[in-house]
């Protein structure tokens, strides 16, 4: 299973062609004045990360990354990033849209945010040359893959602050996310504010909700390959957690590197714990709640399970951003509520 599914599929290119096209790019570029040279697109950073405290260093998986002076050309490519920006009070001049929202690539949680449109670069498979085109002086990609490759390319291009150590395949939480955007934009305190009226709207969940406290949960999808359900240590799972859920432990035991494990037909009781949540991924959600293997597994018979045929929640738990969770929050925590009576 893989969020990717719905996507475009981009023009496969070489590390090598890429790596040419970079350096020349930055060679042309270089030539034409500096990215410091003031223009009316030059609003990546705010004016607190202005007299940020520089210069800031952030901890990654390929190392301590430097931003030696506040970024004001941000591109920001991983899942999330450039709504962490905008939370904290930056623009992005380029940014990837991960769920295909179109318009400027993020959701209706942030809508409204940007002053002038990013100019749109690719997700699983980045146009490096457009990204060198737009003069960065910081790219993010906190929220990737964690390939080495990507990370090498990109850290030719401008101070790159890639996945942190043991984020590979998108394990980061929204927390760790808007710690390491706000520390490469200069503004710690502001995300660290951020993280601390999340955490308290997440207390007040806790609080309300004392039946949530150690129940199963099992978070599963389907796409047009399957279904599948993902493990501990991705965002949609570290968002129940916060809640006082555990992830399904049959589940947890199928778990390897990679954010979910596949179920087959003949094994959907796999997907049985005391609250089954399912998400569509580019096809309809008829197709999981009018399955009849799918209506066979225990909880789903005995009315505890729940598929989000609201695209904008679906998109809300896959994106876990700081902005996205707070909706997350606002609109799924009744319907959990419902569904554990």
């Amino acid at each position: 299973m893989n969020d990717s599914a719905s996507r475009p599929r981009r023009l496969r290119r070489t590390p090598a062609l890429m790596a040419g096209v970079v350096a020349a790019l930055l060679v042309g570029l270089s030539a034409c004045g500096s990215s410091d040279d003031s223009n009316g697109t030059d609003s990546a950073s705010s004016d607190g990360a202005a007299k940020g405290a520089f210069p800031a260093k952030v901890a990654t998986k390929f190392g301590e990354v430097t931003v030696d002076k506040a970024p004001k050309r941000i591109v920001a490519l991983g899942w999330g990033d450039a709504e962490t920006v905008l939370a904290l009070g930056g623009q992005p001049v380029g940014a990837s849209d991960w769920l295909a929202f179109g318009g400027e690539g993020v959701g209706p949680w942030a809508k409204g945010m940007y002053d002038k449109s990013p100019e749109m670069i690719g997700t699983l498979e980045p146009e490096f040359e457009k990204i060198a085109a737009l003069q960065p002086d910081l790219i993010l990609d906190t929220k990737s893959s964690g390939d080495q490759t990507r990370y090498d390319t990109l850290s030719k291009i401008a101070p790159t602050v890639g996945v942190p150590k043991g984020g590979d395949q998108y394990k980061i939480s929204w927390e760790k996310q808007t710690e390491m955007v706000a520390a490469a934009m200069g503004v710690p305190e502001k995300g660290e504010k951020l993280i601390a009226d999340n955490e308290a709207k997440f207390a007040d969940a806790v609080k309300a909700h004392p039946e949530f406290k150690g129940s199963t949960i099992t978070l599963g999808s389907r796409t047009s390959e399957g279904y599948g359900a993902y493990v501990s240590g991705t965002g949609r799972v570290d968002f129940v957690e916060r809640l006082g859920f555990e992830n399904n432990p049959a589940v947890e035991a199928k778990a390897g590197e990679g954010f979910s494990v596949s179920v087959s037909k003949e094994n959907l009781d796999l997907l049985d714990a005391d609250l089954t949540v399912m998400a569509p991924i580019g096809i309809p959600a008829t197709d999981i709640s009018g399955d009849p293997l799918y209506k066979a597994v225990p909880s789903v018979k005995a009315g505890h399970s729940l598929v989000f045929d609201d695209q904008g929640i679906s998109q809300a738990f896959a994106t876990d951003s700081v902005l996205s969770t707070v909706y997350a929050l606002d609109k799924v925590v009744p319907l959990f509520a419902e569904k554990m009576k």
